[in-house]
């Protein structure tokens, strides 16, 4: 249960500057039980704000998302924050069509001429974990909408209909986990920039503290604490050990095109010949097969797009370490490039890598308390953060002052049960 220091300065520490910890930090400050004369609030984040997955996802909200406890009330505080502190301009927040679309690629050989293909062997495409939701599909449509025109006619095999814009939308990932931070500052939150390196919860009383490293001076100093939210994503399990948190590493594109509203799960079968100029390590590894990539089409003329997950390279000390693969990045646009002329054409913005906390046994996320008074645990939303983390936070906020949730039923989530 939470800490009872009555008529005391009570600090709450926030591990982890990503979405979910900044969503945490907003509705601290907005729970009625928030005082900010004897409530402290602190930020620890290793690097920046947003500066891993939280900065780096696609940002798809959708009323099909998992886990089914939490999210209509996470895609409901996703609108009314939204309509409060206007997220359409602030952080690209919108309504949205999704479909999931199978398509045969064609060979622009001309596009991916330099060579730059992954070249990591013969495998089979490894999904993230949002694409299962893929499943949940209406029946075939016998026709492509017509506004969805960023595609090849020619290459379109199957369109089916996942989501209308009353059951999904989108955020800028970066933009809103940035104002969730300046939010709850403008309430008192402070943020400090260092390396969580252990919790103290030594002794009958839970929790003490938290001993970090100076980002500027790499000087171990410790931020004492009555209660701790930790949410530092694929790092959790860093700081804690016994958290069950694992790590997935993705890759993403960013490119310059200004379509329609969409959000696109596809199926690609590559051609034969595929490769940089029919010869390339991509030919070897992924001729004839289908590949996955999803795409995001944001308000201010990008098309986000994310390929596949990798467990080649260990997650690092922190999140400026994080190694990106530009050939896998050169990958997406290439299958991209396939079956759209407009995305072939389109500039890539950015190459970028970033690393998804899952649960290890599976499911997931994991909200609520550990067991050590004073210590809750709010890790593993695998691709689903940022659509969660409205409804993550403001549970936070009720274990804090309430002593247990009270927006949703989140027995099923709790964290002793995997731990």
């Amino acid at each position: 249960m939470a800490s009872e220091i009555p008529q005391a300065t009570r600090h709450i520490v926030i591990i982890g500057g990503g979405v979910i910890g900044c969503t945490a930090a907003y509705f601290l400050t907005r729970h009625p039980a928030f005082n900010p004369a004897i409530h402290k609030i602190t930020i620890l984040e290793a690097n920046a704000i947003a500066s891993a997955a939280s900065g780096k996802a696609g940002g798809l909200l959708a009323l099909w998302a998992y886990p089914e406890n939490i999210v209509p009330l996470s895609y409901k505080l996703h609108a009314e924050l939204a309509k409060e502190h206007d997220g359409a301009k602030r952080w690209g927040y919108r309504a949205v069509h999704c479909g999931s679309l199978a398509a045969k690629g064609i060979v622009h050989n001309a596009s991916h001429e330099d060579d730059k293909a992954s070249k990591v062997g013969e495998e089979e495409w490894k999904k993230l974990p949002k694409t299962k939701a893929s499943s949940k599909g209406k029946a075939v449509t016998s026709e492509v909408p017509k506004d969805l025109d960023w595609f090849d006619p020619e290459c379109i095999r199957e369109y089916s209909e996942m989501g209308t814009p009353e059951t999904t939308a989108q955020v800028h990932p970066y933009l809103f986990t940035t104002s969730m931070a300046d939010l709850a500052v403008e309430k008192g939150v402070e943020i400090v920039y260092g390396l969580a390196t252990a919790i103290d919860y030594t002794g009958p009383h839970g929790v003490k503290g938290v001993a970090y490293e100076d980002k500027g001076t790499k000087h171990i100093h410790t931020l004492p604490a009555n209660d701790i939210i930790l949410s530092a994503g694929p790092w959790t399990s860093h700081v804690f050990p016994e958290a069950p948190i694992e790590a997935l590493r993705a890759h993403s594109v960013v490119i310059k095109a200004d379509v329609t509203p969409y959000a696109v799960f596809t199926e690609i079968e590559l051609p034969k010949n595929f490769g940089p100029t029919g010869k390339g390590d991509v030919k070897k590894r992924r001729h004839g097969k289908s590949v996955n990539p999803e795409m995001y089409a944001r308000p201010d003329g990008t098309v986000y797009a994310c390929g596949e997950g990798d467990s080649l390279v260990p997650l690092p000390k922190s999140s400026d370490l994080v190694v990106c693969d530009t050939s896998r990045c050169d990958d997406i646009h290439a299958y991209l490039s396939s079956i759209s002329t407009t995305l072939r054409t389109g500039e890539v913005l950015s190459k970028q890598a970033c690393y998804l906390p899952l649960v290890s046994s599976g499911g997931g996320p994991i909200i609520g308390e550990t067991g050590i008074r004073g210590l809750f645990l709010a890790a593993g939303h695998t691709c689903w953060g940022i659509q969660n983390s409205c409804a993550t936070g403001k549970l936070m906020s009720e274990f804090i002052f309430d002593g247990k949730p009270t927006s949703a039923d989140i027995e099923s989530l709790d964290p002793r049960k995997v731990m």
